[in-house]
């Protein structure tokens, strides 16, 4: 401790002085070699001592294994697969959770991750294992592919795992970070901030020894007797000792705080106050914890840091935290398993981080909406143009650009004049405002129908789910996180949406042969088996027959099909054409029999189910001379 060194200091024996001249020893920065930093010194003095590196680690790690992986073919999402079975529990000691969080530890600690599958090409993949970094030594074949990868414990080799020289396939799979230094492993974040880090880790130790002294400075015992004669006394080395001993036993520590010292004689005390760097110490344990952060790319804020107010708010530190770190992070793992892990299945699928689902994400999810949806109205974007920026497919006729009709250039130029601006064409291509009323009242009676169909879960389909995630939960298998989530629908009776009543049949119109399976039916081998849990996550059999009713009522709506009886001479009709939606009234009605089209060389068939009708047609609002026949089944009642 220090004040036993400064006793010591004091009450040593000094040679005869020589005062020649001044001399100053300086010892500053810059004097030591560069540290070379192995795995156990990052992660001991890193991880376990440091609390922002352990913080940091933890935020992207945790973050980014609580991010779902899809399995997708094309833009389909494919919800049963070996694939998502073996995501979802690696290894027997691990779920999908806790393997991504330490695979990502390993990718930050390290800059190198090590993935082992048990399997072989004509046996598909039974699990997946980490190999800690430290164990792992990559042998070179003298090119860029490795030639080998040997795991050591106790420093001997226990595994072998070759490299396939054409193609660089091992049963391995080496996650590394880019190293500007070395073809083969990678270089952890923590390597450009080890001196951060032991900076912040000395600074932590200095405030403990302070603590440990009562939180008080070191000071300096004096002693300057003097004889009869007025010469110095110097004291034995026995005095000395019990001296440094008394004050060592009596005085030091956080126990003895505080604790008064009675001097006699010609003894002093000569207390030092800190030193303007000694007081800067918070300051530059502050520094070093945002250096840290930086180098893991971290908002220090994120990490407490006093008075790092680089983001607004939390909310902005942490959607940068995703987007500029935790983002990266996963497409890089998400490319490193569809080129190593993905193939052994089938070239046509491929895994994706869904992204979209991250909560933190959902304020840039709507401004993005709403800069497109103001593109588009602005006249920037086409409707396809912004369908495309948002991740859905196009659709036919939204490749036109619209703007308002008030806009005007701002220019001193002439505008130039239209030739004929009015003609008999423009006359009969326009829609008078009537028209266009018909049109949106349609439109609104069509989703207010669609809105009056219960789409309301039953009981039975909330007992069945329910049961579902009971035995998800006991077998550890059965179903994804999208089977879990529409299970939590159903228990909670929610008010579905006409799109997710038609997920639920097509889903189960594509499983319904999974019921030919072992272990699907109650006292087979193997029940309940993992397609029996995911058919319950969905509702059941109760689901499947509500499911197909309900979408069968929407279908209904959508059709539009007019029923017997429910149409009138003089009554507006609408049905498809192939210039669009053709709109008409009911000339004449026939129940039975044949009906003659008028300058047509075809005649229609009614019957009391389904009778047939002569339609005016209308063009513009107005009607044509055009009459045509159709029957009930293909019209709609405006």
């Amino acid at each position: 401790m220090a004040i036993l060194d400064n006793i010591k200091n004091i009450f040593t024996t000094k040679p005869t002085e020589q005062k020649n001249s001044n001399m100053m020893g300086y010892f500053g920065v810059g004097t030591e070699e560069a540290k070379i930093y192995k795995y156990q010194d990052l992660a001991k003095e890193g991880y376990l001592k440091n609390a922002i590196v352990y913080r940091c680690v933890n935020e992207i790690s945790k973050g980014a294994s609580a991010v779902p992986l899809l399995l997708k073919n094309g833009d389909k999402i494919v919800e049963q697969h070996p694939i998502i079975n073996l995501l979802n529990r690696p290894n027997p000691l691990q779920s999908y959770s806790e393997f991504f969080n330490s695979l990502f530890g390993y990718v930050l600690l390290s800059g190198n991750a090590y993935i082992l599958k048990l399997g072989s090409e004509l046996v598909a993949t039974k699990e997946l294992h980490q190999l800690r970094p430290d164990r792992i030594v990559i042998k070179s074949s003298g090119n860029a592919i490795p030639d080998r990868y040997e795991y050591m414990l106790n420093g001997r080799v226990q595994n072998t795992y070759q490299v396939d020289q054409l193609n660089g396939f091992s049963e391995v799979k080496h996650v590394k970070l880019w190293n500007p230094l070395d073809d083969y492993y990678g270089l952890s974040p923590m390597s450009a901030a080890a001196v951060e880090v032991d900076q912040f880790n000395m600074s932590s130790k200095h405030n403990v020894n302070l603590l440990n002294n009562g939180a008080r400075p070191s000071g300096a015992v004096i002693f300057k007797p003097q004889d009869d004669a007025g010469f110095a006394v110097n004291l034995t080395e026995s005095q000395r000792q019990q001296l440094l001993t008394d004050l060592n036993n009596r005085f030091s520590g956080a126990g003895n705080a505080g604790r008064p010292m009675l001097r006699e004689g010609d003894f002093d005390w000569k207390e030092m106050g800190l030193t303007p760097k000694d007081r800067d110490f918070h300051r530059l344990k502050n520094m070093a914890a945002t250096d840290i952060a930086l180098c893991f790319g971290v908002p220090s804020q994120l990490v407490g840091v006093p008075d790092a107010q680089t983001y607004a708010n939390v909310s902005e530190a942490r959607l940068a935290l995703y987007e500029e770190t935790i983002i990266p992070h996963l497409r890089k793992i998400e490319s490193d398993l569809n080129e190593w892990l993905v193939p052994l299945y089938d070239d046509r699928l491929s895994l994706k981080f869904d992204i979209d689902s991250i909560p933190a994400l959902a304020e840039r999810k709507r401004k993005t909406y709403e800069n497109v949806t103001s593109a588009v109205r602005e006249g920037i974007m086409t409707r396809n143009e912004a369908r495309e920026s948002i991740g859905l497919s196009p659709i036919d006729g939204a490749d036109g650009l619209y703007i308002s009709a008030n806009l005007f250039p701002l220019t001193d130029d002439d505008v130039p004049e239209v030739e004929n601006p009015l003609n008999q064409e423009d006359l009969d291509q326009y829609v008078d405002e009537d028209e266009v009323d018909k049109e949106i009242n349609f439109l609104i009676q069509e989703e207010k129908a669609l809105s009056d169909i219960n789409t309301v879960p039953t009981d039975a389909m909330a007992t069945e789910a329910k049961r579902g995630l009971n035995r998800r939960r006991e077998f550890k298998s059965g179903g994804t996180e999208i089977g879990g989530g529409r299970a939590n629908q159903l228990i909670n009776k929610e008010n579905l949406s006409t799109d997710t009543v038609k997920r639920m049949f097509s889903y189960f119109s594509r499983h319904e042969v999974d019921k030919q399976g072992q272990g699907f039916k109650k006292g087979s081998k193997g029940y309940p088996s993992a397609g029996r849990i995911a058919w319950a996550l969905w509702g059941g059999d109760a689901g499947f027959g509500w499911s197909r009713k309900v979408r069968n009522q929407i279908q209904n709506e959508l059709d539009g099909k007019a029923e017997a009886g429910s149409l009138k001479v003089g009554d507006m009709v609408s049905w498809n054409s192939s210039g669009g939606r053709a709109r008409g009234k009911i000339k004449s009605i026939v129940k039975s029999g044949t009906l003659k089209v008028p300058n047509a060389d075809f005649t229609l068939n009614a019957t009391e189910d389904n009778p047939a009708a002569l339609i005016v047609v209308y063009q513009g609002g107005e009607p044509s001379d055009v009459i045509v026949g159709h029957r009930f089944a293909t019209l709609r009642k405006l």
